[in-house]
């Protein structure tokens, strides 16, 4: 694995768009990792991930975006308290810890946003990477859901809830 020296991670900004599209598209048009629609316009994707959660970050190294993850409040009321989060990291950016640095910076940020609990609503049984990495990252599989990810080569497969309780404190 390759160093993350350099990396920075920081808060996105409307100027990102453009270096986030690409990865954003690929991603999703792999539809291997995220239940998205694959055909989502270029407008449609960066308003779902840039504008719609409660924050966006983006992961550079020298002024170069090779990753984003955003946070959002998983549900209302009395479950606001519980963020979700979606990691994306340009292919060619793979393997070299970056996902580990924005999932590590993402559990900072969510509890400074008041998030007392982290949870993956739907990790394909196929990501085997993002599931080892969640994993040591402390997040532990609380539910599986039979047959709920349509992957386009294997069919449809079995998802994971992973859930990481963020804070030492019970909330209120």
């Amino acid at each position: 694995m390759s160093s993350t020296t350099g990396l920075e991670i920081r808060s996105a900004r409307a100027e990102d768009a453009e270096a986030l599209w690409p990865i954003l598209r690929e991603v999703i048009r792999a539809g291997d990792t995220y239940a998205m629609d694959s055909g989502l316009t270029r407008d449609r994707a960066l308003e779902m991930w840039m504008e719609t959660p409660r924050a966006c970050y983006v992961a550079e190294v020298e002024g170069r975006i090779l990753g984003t993850y955003y946070i959002k409040t998983n549900h209302a009321g009395a479950g606001a308290h519980v963020c979700n989060c979606g990691y994306m990291v340009a292919p060619h950016a793979r393997g070299q810890g970056i996902a580990r640095a924005m999932c590590a910076h993402s559990q900072d940020a969510a509890m400074k946003l008041g998030y007392l609990a982290m949870q993956y609503n739907l990790v394909a049984e196929t990501n085997v990477g993002a599931i080892a990495l969640w994993e040591k990252m402390g997040f532990e599989t609380v539910g599986r859901l039979p047959r709920a990810f349509r992957h386009p080569e294997k069919g449809l497969v079995d998802a994971r809830v992973m859930y990481k309780w963020l804070s030492d404190g019970q909330g209120g």
